[in-house]
């Protein structure tokens, strides 16, 4: 049976529809779900401009409830739990995720951390992404405790990082960050799980690089900002140059010489070159198992959807009364997850389709066209999946 999106709460993503049972009969079987985002809190104490939760497209938060409370992590708990044990999973990744996590405090994460991991009754790996400014020293006990690892958001130095990363009175961040970050390292680098940094065109790139290895972070990922066909993204050129790609290529050769982390979208791009699978969805074509949960329990596709249009990310269904499998039906996260099948004639026709995978799926949106068409990054990605190769090609050569 066809699915009409245009009558969907995801219409847009589709050209035209998407028949998911049909998918089905071909032998197609969804992947399950092993990455959760849990949206704890629906607000956050920073104004980032790039921000697609808050400042650009999508204005539901404006209903949503300000904290996840413990009835409704109680019924995600278990939905994650019946969901993990139809699939034989043996273990699941929750992420701890806003707005800002940390406006919940320590006391309630606690209780929350606890409802989930006996609700879930899985091995179950909580973290936690946050902007770093209220990371204290009573929240990394509480984290220690509980096993909960951290993710920071930082763009860089100063000058780097107050481009976008505002408080709403247009203070610096900066500051208060790195104090968090030199009190996470010092007495507990086993809970840091790295940093993300968004990228900005007027910020140098080996200086921002080095600005954040000063923290030595596990791992590194570089973001491209979010942008759609309809909204581009910051400097993207009308030809066919490169910007985000030249960007990303001197970082790349300087962490090639001496990788003193791991960068994800260098070492995924790496990996595919090779011959293997992808881990994130940014780059290349393995099925996407990642599903957000929100304050008030509504079932949702991921966030950074939100960058297309108001209410992307909407499924209609609710820890409540749904079940996590009928979230696998969804035409918009079967997209996700039948690889070629999903992508424009642009992009099969593409040398490097296999490595790219057409992008982060946001970033394929045109409005009135859906999500079927290359990324908005697509010179971008092609320039630096080419130079990765052609590097690493010359290598091999070497040992031969």
């Amino acid at each position: 049976m066809a699915v009409d999106l245009a009558a969907s709460p995801t219409g847009a993503e589709w050209p035209a529809t998407l028949d998911v049972a049909g998918l089905h009969d071909e032998g197609w079987r969804p992947t399950p779900f092993q990455i959760f985002v849990l949206k704890i809190q629906s607000r956050c104490d920073l104004a980032c401009r790039y921000c697609y939760m808050y400042e650009l497209n999508d204005s539901r938060w404006r209903g949503q409830p300000i904290g996840m409370t413990e009835a409704v992590a109680k019924l995600t708990a278990d939905r994650i739990g019946e969901h993990a044990r139809a699939h034989g999973l043996s273990s699941v990744e929750i992420v701890l995720h806003g707005g800002e996590p940390l406006l919940a405090r320590p006391e309630r994460i606690r209780a929350l951390v606890e409802i989930l991991r006996k609700g879930v009754g899985r091995r179950t790996h909580i973290s936690v992404q946050t902007n770093g400014l209220r990371l204290t020293d009573e929240y990394l006990a509480v984290f220690d405790e509980l096993n909960v690892r951290i993710g920071v958001s930082l763009d860089g130095d100063a000058t780097a990082t107050d481009r976008h990363r505002l408080f709403r009175d247009g203070r610096s961040s900066h500051d208060r960050v790195v104090d968090s970050l030199r009190r996470l390292t010092a007495a507990h680098s086993r809970l840091f799980a790295g940093l993300l940094c968004t990228i900005d065109l007027r910020n140098d790139p080996l200086a921002t690089y080095e600005a954040l290895l000063e923290f030595e972070p596990p791992s590194v990922d570089f973001l491209l900002p979010h942008g759609t066909w309809s909204d581009p993204p910051p400097g993207r050129p009308p030809d066919a140059s490169t910007p985000y790609a030249d960007w990303l290529i001197e970082i790349f050769d300087h962490w090639y010489r001496r990788p003193r982390t791991s960068i994800r979208l260098f070492a995924e791009i790496m990996h595919l070159l090779l011959g293997g699978a992808s881990t994130i969805e940014s780059i290349g074509l393995s099925p996407v198992g990642v599903l957000v949960i929100e304050t008030d329990g509504s079932i949702e596709q991921s966030d950074y959807l939100k960058v297309a249009y108001d209410g992307a990310t909407v499924t209609g269904l609710h820890v409540r009364t749904d079940p996590l499998d009928r979230a696998l039906s969804l035409p918009g996260f079967a997209a996700r997850q039948i690889g070629r099948s999903a992508l424009s004639s642009e992009c099969l026709a593409c040398p490097v389709v296999d490595v790219c995978g057409a992008g982060l799926y946001a970033h394929r949106y045109r409005a009135g066209a859906g999500f079927k068409n290359p990324s908005v990054y697509c010179a971008d990605l092609r320039a630096l999946i080419e130079h990765i190769r052609r590097t690493m090609e010359r290598d091999l050569e070497r040992w031969r």
